[in-house]
């Protein structure tokens, strides 16, 4: 009896599993979408964006919570820079006093001109000295050999022609020196307008990193998590948020290598979420990976080569996103189901069924 009773118990066991291997086997079979489908299992997910300082500094307020929907340019959190605005003065300052010294060197310029201008004026007046005394010095020389002029007063007319030939050419150095000063106010004034220029630079640069003081959203997006707290010290690049771009959404599955080759980029796909498995989101293949995941260095018999997998991924359609951006969450696991033959019809049970 004991016997009969092992037997019948083992009989038992063993149509107990084949009816849950049936049972397992029969549901497949129903999930299943015939010849020209395949499906993968993936989660939902969304492009990440860090909102980061550009330099070191003191995270003096943060301006939004998590998981708070926020547009494109709208502040975010801020940063100390006390010693921005100091420098942003002392550079005010200094742009001050270099445009008084581009008027100074133009004043400088205008002078100088005055100068060579009076110095041609003294030029012009020597030459007429020193032709008036070379005119007079025949004169006087003709009546000193008729005995009517002394030789005294002839001298005195040479050495006035002698004079006004030094005092010519001393005056054209004077004008000559007089030019070279305008050449050089001319520097000086180049060389202020460059210092002008420079302060300018830095005037605009300093208030681009007090712009940048204030972090802003690159894009529209939800808040997914604080990075950093009022009070931290960031270095550069230290991140303060982590953003969700939710109009950028997609699942990421993966095909054995004998489905992958058939995969064309613009696919059709229908994802089911599990935790709304009522719904059907539509999608399409836009990237399937040029390398193999999970697999051995070496590939040598065809068993392995099956197990080559391929990482594909399926996004979402822009516009239905956005109009369902506060429903949208990442993370979610499902199915995304691919249609491989064109030809194909999608099941009724697998028809687009999206929130209105």
């Amino acid at each position: 009896m004991k016997r009969n009773a092992k037997t019948a118990l083992s009989a038992a066991l063993l149509l107990g599993l084949a009816t849950a291997a049936y049972l397992l086997w029969s549901g497949w079979r129903e999930d299943g979408l015939g010849e020209g489908f395949v499906s993968g299992n993936g989660r939902i997910e969304a492009t990440e964006i860090s909102v980061a300082t550009k330099r070191a500094g003191r995270l003096k307020e943060v301006l939004v919570s998590e998981g708070e929907f926020v547009k494109a340019g709208q502040p975010l959190a801020r940063m100390e820079m006390e010693d921005l605005q100091a420098q942003r003065e002392e550079a005010l300052a200094r742009l001050r006093q270099a445009r008084e010294a581009v008027g100074s060197a133009e004043v400088q310029v205008a002078q100088r001109r005055s100068d060579y201008q009076a110095a041609l004026a003294v030029v012009a007046q020597r030459e007429s000295e020193l032709d008036a005394a070379r005119r007079k010095l025949p004169r006087s020389e003709k009546l000193a050999q008729e005995g009517f002029f002394s030789g005294q007063l002839l001298d005195d007319d040479r050495a006035r022609v002698q004079s006004q030939q030094a005092a010519l050419a001393a005056a054209k150095s004077q004008a000559t020196a007089a030019q070279a000063g305008i050449a050089v106010a001319r520097t000086q004034v180049t060389g202020a307008q460059a210092n002008v220029t420079a302060l300018e630079a830095t005037l605009e640069r300093i208030d681009v990193e007090l712009a940048d003081s204030e972090l802003k959203a690159p894009r529209d997006g939800r808040v997914q998590f604080r990075v950093a707290q009022p009070g931290e010290v960031l270095g550069a690049g230290g991140r303060v948020l982590n953003l969700l771009d939710l109009s950028d959404v997609y699942m990421t599955f993966f095909l054995p290598e004998t489905v992958a080759g058939r995969v064309a980029l613009g696919s059709e796909v229908r994802i089911v979420l599990d935790a709304a498995p009522q719904y059907v989101i539509p999608a399409k293949v836009s990237f399937v990976a040029s390398t193999a995941q999970f697999t051995p260095k070496t590939v040598e018999t065809a068993s392995e080569r099956q197990k080559l997998m391929f990482r594909v991924k399926a996004q979402i359609d822009r516009a239905l996103l956005l109009k369902h951006l506060e429903q949208v969450k990442t993370g979610l696991p499902g199915v995304a189901w691919l249609k491989l033959d064109a030809n194909a019809r999608w099941p009724d049970r697998m028809a687009i069924k999206v929130l209105p």
